[in-house]
């Protein structure tokens, strides 16, 4: 019996999702399912689904990184990425289930030919962003933490400011600033996003 494949579309865009539902279904053979960020768990414990593609214009890249960590764990569909920022530094979405990055100058036609090499089993991501995947800052690299550092970061996971850390473990603000300097080093990464991410990915619980 023939199986019907299925995809998702994660994104806000409704100009993108008509875009997409004159092409892909007729071109891959697929029924595509068209959710905001907020339904696609829901969406997804429905049914069986192989692809995922989430909409960067639309979805904030701290929100796909924790829906494709969701996905990671939950399911076994692959994510594709379109409209993938360049004016920041987004390496973090870069994962093992990642199956094709597109820029945002990417147009319809070029992604459309490159699925035909991820349906194949191909990933499609372009090579500054391949080699983040053995860069530093996405290995484990909690071990060279101190143990204030990684309560420092265990305090950014729960939104805290610079001063709220400060308080909380009875030191100065200037000080909670160097710690983050010299952790965003360590780990790799320039922005409280990308160590909340990295952090949400390697750091253990703070042993009391």
């Amino acid at each position: 019996m023939f199986k019907v494949i299925k995809w998702v579309v994660v994104s806000r865009s409704q100009l993108l999702n008509d875009l997409l539902e004159t092409r892909w279904p007729q071109q891959f053979l697929v029924k595509l399912a068209k959710v905001a960020p907020e339904s696609l768990e829901a969406t997804m414990n429905e049914s069986s689904y192989s692809l995922v593609v989430i909409d960067l214009a639309t979805v904030d890249v701290q929100r796909a990184y924790q829906l494709q960590k969701q996905i990671k764990k939950r399911h076994s569909a692959r994510v594709v990425f379109l409209h993938y920022p360049e004016q920041i530094d987004a390496r973090f979405l870069i994962s093992p289930i990642t199956a094709a990055v597109f820029f945002r100058h990417a147009s319809l036609e070029q992604v459309g030919q490159s699925l035909i090499d991820v349906l194949r089993g191909q990933r499609i991501i372009p090579a500054q962003l391949l080699l983040a995947e053995n860069d530093a800052a996405f290995d484990d690299g909690s071990d060279n933490l101190t143990i204030r550092e990684r309560e420092v970061l265990q305090a950014l996971l729960s939104g805290s400011t610079n001063i709220d850390i400060a308080n909380q473990l009875f030191v100065s603000e200037s000080t909670i600033k160097t710690h983050l300097y010299r952790v965003f080093r360590k780990i790799g990464v320039s922005s409280r996003g990308q160590a909340i991410a990295w952090a949400q990915t390697h750091l253990h619980e703070v042993q009391q």
